[in-house]
């Protein structure tokens, strides 16, 4: 039921405050209502399969049994679906309806760290990635359990309407903005005692990074600041923040970068400066790895009417 919900407060909920053109939102079943879902409650699908030849997206947001193979006239639907366009979006243990369709074989995916065993057994020609959020592979999209269903859908916000755009929606449901696909499932929430005795906290180390990318930020300016061998930095930020510090990084300037080119006119040379990446070349090659556009072709997508 958490995962329907994701999906339904991400893309279902009008949002005027962002203008037209925002998700028509409908729920899709195969089986004839009532559905039973988990905590005692039943639930009425708006309509049939037959509404799948006309979506853009699907998002599946779970599998009721993951020995019982999906229906062949499900997997159907969804092959047609995506075979004239269509995205399909798995949450969790959707993806082993996703997986039965086919679509990702040859590709890489994930879910829930419980069941990526299970997923690369049942299904050895998907590239199973069990230590990340969410992978975006263009035309399907998987991610890990629960809240990892916010975070692709934040992506897939931010890819069809902006990073500002995600952010607001973000602030509405009051989580992060953004938490990169590549980011671990596991981060361990717990830090050494001796941290209390550190003049710098870690927040601290990242609020100051965060302020300063227009500069060149060194893994050890960043132990220095914290007060901490580089190793032990590291070490800190894999258990706190799911990441290397080099590549949390990357991340925040690439999503300076995507702030910039929305709702700035400064050249491309200039953003790559502003953003920390030094050259047009460098902002090029990170911007790309990340997002799998150019800076030129997103801000052409989404730079914001002046």
């Amino acid at each position: 039921m958490f995962e329907y919900g994701v999906a339904a407060e991400l893309f279902g909920l009008e949002r005027p405050e962002l203008g037209s053109g925002w998700y028509r939102f409908e729920t899709v079943s195969i089986d004839p209502p009532p559905l039973r879902v988990g905590g005692g409650l039943t639930l009425a699908a708006s309509t049939d399969l037959r509404r799948l030849a006309r979506a853009g997206t699907i998002v599946l947001p779970g599998w009721r049994d993951l020995a019982e193979p999906p229906p062949e006239a499900l997997i159907a639907a969804i092959r047609r679906a995506h075979d004239r366009g269509a995205r399909v979006m798995s949450i969790c243990s959707g993806v082993f309806v996703l997986a039965a369709t086919g679509l990702l074989d040859g590709r890489p995916a994930t879910t829930h760290w419980r069941y990526t065993e299970r997923l690369a057994r049942m299904f050895p020609l998907i590239d199973v990635k069990p230590d990340v959020l969410y992978i975006d592979n263009g035309s399907t999209l998987t991610s890990a359990g629960s809240a990892a269903g916010l975070d692709l859908g934040l992506h897939l916000i931010r890819r069809d309407f902006g990073a500002e755009t995600a952010n607001q929606v973000a602030r509405r449901l009051v989580v992060s903005p953004h938490r990169h696909g590549g980011q671990a499932q596991f981060v361990d929430a717990q830090v050494p005692a001796e941290a209390d005795a550190d003049s710098h906290s870690l927040s601290e180390v990242l609020a100051w990074a965060s302020a300063n990318l227009d500069r060149p930020i060194s893994v050890d300016e960043l132990a220095g600041r914290a007060h901490l061998a580089p190793r032990t930095l590291a070490r800190r930020f894999r258990n706190k923040v799911g990441t290397t510090p080099h590549r949390w990084l990357t991340q925040q300037r690439v999503m300076l970068a995507q702030r910039l080119l929305e709702s700035t006119s400064a050249g491309i040379d200039q953003v790559a400066s502003e953003a920390g990446f030094g050259t047009a070349v460098t902002l090029r090659h990170h911007f790309r790895q990340a997002l799998g556009i150019s800076p030129t072709a997103y801000r052409q997508q989404f730079r914001r009417a002046a």
